[in-house]
Parts: structure tokens; sequence; C-alpha cells
């Protein structure tokens, strides 16, 4: 991907960050890194994010955190954004997803966001624990 310049790098970028944004309660624990890389277009995401975003919303509502306009509000902003849908997310599903669940005991939408992360060599931005725990035993570059 090319800007006039030097090729930007993309950043793996994990629902739990992304909740940030949807939570106003939450938003001061915004990692300072997450604005420019999203400014920038250089945010890159499995195939599952937007149902992961939209889950995380939903049950932000049920706990009554949001309400149903703050969350389509949250979502129209986040869909203004330049994302990179990964289009080989299900390609690894069965394969490099599935071993590195059982390695790291995830859930298949978390190894999703950690073979991505492998397979482009992109750092991972997330704030789950498990995740970001398994991000450095595969030695990857990890912002959290």
């Amino acid at each position: 991907m090319e800007e006039r310049g030097p090729t930007l790098k993309l950043c793996v970028i994990d629902a739990s960050v992304i909740g940030l944004m949807i939570l106003p309660d939450e938003a001061p624990d915004i990692p300072p890194q997450l604005m420019p890389v999203m400014v920038e277009g250089r945010a890159l995401v499995p195939q599952h994010w937007r149902l992961e975003v939209l889950n995380l919303g939903r049950t932000a509502m049920r706990q009554k955190r949001i309400d149903a306009q703050r969350l389509e509000r949250a979502l129209t902003i986040l869909s203004e954004y330049r994302i990179h849908l990964d289009d080989g997310t299900n390609r690894h599903a069965w394969g490099a997803c599935m071993e590195l669940a059982a390695r790291h005991d995830l859930t298949a939408y978390d190894a999703a966001y950690l073979e991505l992360a492998i397979r482009t060599e992109a750092p991972l931005m997330t704030l789950d624990k498990a995740l970001a725990k398994a991000a450095r035993h595969e030695k990857l570059e990890l912002i959290a």
C-alpha cells in the first residue's frame, strides 16, 4: 500500500481495542497508537471483525452501557475508516487458526487475529490478555 512515499505498515487491530471507541466510559483507555493507524488506513482485520465489533456493541446495549443510537453512530464512524479486511482468514480457519487456538487455548476468533498478524508480519494491537500472551509467545510485535 503506497501513499506518496514509503509503504505504511499495516497493523492487525483486535475488536477489544475497537470496543473502546464504542463505549464512551472506556474512551480514556484508547491506546494512543490506535487513531493514527485508523486515520492512515493501516488497520487490518480478519473477516469476522465486523460481526465481533457488532457483538461487543450489542452486549453493551444489553448491559445498558450504551443505547441503540450510540451504537449506530459508533458503527457509522467506524465504517468511514479505511479498514483492510483480510480475504484469507477463512482459508486458514481449519489449519493455522485451529493450531494456534489449540496451542494457546484461544477462541477461534482470537486465533484468527494471531494467525493474521503472523501471516502478514504485522504488529498486533489488542487489550485481550490471553491474546497478548500468545502474541508474545509467537514473538510478534505487540501494541497493547
